[in-house]
């Protein structure tokens, strides 16, 4: 079989790492930008800081994704590890994460409020299954917790009202209630951090998340990946794809990892698949301040903060400097914040204004203390950032999908699948392993047929 590969993210580098591990050597991987990585690559400026596309960390799922790792990586100071440190910033203070286990440290009306909406929500009934996420956050949540934090903030991170968004994407990445826990933490005082998958995590010691797949690209046969390479027609009949500098080659099998939107648009598909889905995504700007001096003592060992107020634009900042030393030129005199604004049709954002209003609003929640502090910034625009989960996702998306595997062509990764349920980095790659262990050994794709399945805290343990 002639496989071609679509993108050189972490999607389309599994499915290449598997073919190969498998002896299957008839495979090309064509990839548009000058390096390997999609959204997960890192980026090192004209000063000597490196940036990743938003604030990354790598965790896992799979046994295979860790032992991959360790291929790749086999000594321990390649990776720095870390707890997690996530807060979230409120009414002029931080609050660890999970905000719901620890709003004890809400100034006491706040508490109250959503301590009663918690409690209410156990003397009501509970059956109704909720029609999006708003409904299934005040559901969850109650009114309270719902009002100061989750909506708000889940406005801010997808750039879609609530409403609109389906809740099935949720599964092990928000913390649900646990009253016992937020009173024991309000009685003594104590604060609960440790939560979700990713309480542990690993950042590589040198070049940022992008070496992973830097690395990763290196140990593949160098003449089977084609960088700069945009594809712009695919033909099914012909089963053959052409890219921007007028070279043409065959498949018998494709694995995209391009949008999926894209990959409609440039396909000779025929009715009712010759329109591109009205899938909805969102993008984000991200700003990497470079800063001059130290970190305050209340941000030294913090990886990352969320944003839920109006008082700063930016949804998300990770301490960029904290997940490895070296992602600044000199540790002793320098530091780094990585900012994240997101937009979409229903939340714009003024291109021309997004750096300022995030150095305000660094300013405005204690971030930094003075612009002077500011050696420089780097920016970026992601068009293609989050895939949206939204209410009519899956009807559009399923069938589509099907439709393209029977043209032996699997739209896979990120954005590839749509699925942000499953679209972590280890997911990611999950996918294109997947992928070939079906084509070649009729295997089941788990990851993107059963997100559920493979989110499972004990899906590690029983497919070591």
């Amino acid at each position: 079989m002639n496989v071609v590969i679509l993108g050189g993210g972490p999607c389309g580098l599994g499915a290449a790492w598997r073919l190969t591990e498998c002896g299957h050597d008839n495979w090309e991987l064509y990839e548009q930008d000058s390096q390997c990585g999609g959204l997960s690559s890192s980026f090192q400026d004209d000063d000597g800081f490196w940036w990743d596309i938003g604030g990354h960390v790598l965790f896992s799922h799979y046994s295979y994704f860790d032992d991959l790792m360790a291929t790749l990586f086999p000594n321990d100071n390649d990776w720095i590890f870390h707890e997690r440190e996530a807060w979230a910033w409120m009414q002029d203070r931080f609050i660890p994460y999970p905000v719901q286990n620890n709003i004890h440290n809400l100034p006491k009306n706040i508490f109250w409020e959503c301590l009663e909406g918690i409690i209410d929500l156990k003397e009501r009934n509970q059956d109704n299954v909720p029609a999006h996420f708003g409904e299934w956050i005040d559901a969850g949540f109650g009114k309270g917790l719902a009002k100061w934090f989750l909506r708000p903030y889940n406005y801010k991170v997808w750039a879609y009202p609530v409403e609109e968004l389906d809740w099935s994407w949720v599964g092990d990445r928000v913390a649900t209630i646990d009253l016992k826990t937020i009173l024991r933490n309000y009685l003594y005082n104590k604060n609960s951090i440790s939560w979700g998958p990713n309480s542990q995590f690993r950042f590589p010691a040198n070049g940022g998340t992008g070496s992973i797949w830097r690395t990763l690209a290196d140990n593949l046969p160098g003449n089977k990946i084609h960088l700069g390479y945009q594809a712009v027609s695919i033909s099914l009949k012909k089963r053959e794809i052409e890219f921007q500098n007028g070279k043409k080659t065959c498949f018998d099998y494709l694995l995209s990892s391009i949008p999926l939107t894209k990959l409609v648009e440039i396909s000779d598909l025929e009715a009712p698949y010759d329109k591109p889905p009205q899938l909805k995504q969102s993008s984000v700007h991200i700003a990497g301040l470079a800063l001059k001096g130290s970190p305050p003592d209340y941000l030294s060992t913090k990886c990352w903060m969320y944003f839920p107020e109006d008082n700063c634009p930016f949804y998300r900042v990770t301490v960029f400097s904290n997940y490895s030393p070296n992602n600044v030129p000199d540790i002793t005199s320098q530091w780094s914040l990585l900012c994240e604004v997101s937009e979409s049709p229903l939340k714009k954002v003024d291109h021309n204004h997004v750096t300022e209003d995030i150095i305000q609003g660094a300013l405005n929640t204690k971030l930094i203390a003075d612009r002077n502090d500011i050696h420089h910034v780097w920016q970026s625009f992601v068009k293609d950032a989050y895939p949206t989960p939204d209410l009519n996702r899956n009807g559009m998306l399923f069938p589509l999908l099907r439709h393209f595997e029977k043209q032996h062509i699997f739209s896979r990764g990120r954005f590839g699948s749509w699925r942000y349920e499953v679209g972590n980095m280890d997911h990611s790659l999950m996918q294109g392993v997947e992928f070939a262990d079906h084509i070649l050994k009729s295997k089941d794709e788990v990851t993107v047929w059963k997100p559920n399945t493979v989110n499972n805290p004990g899906y590690k343990d029983m497919n070591k």
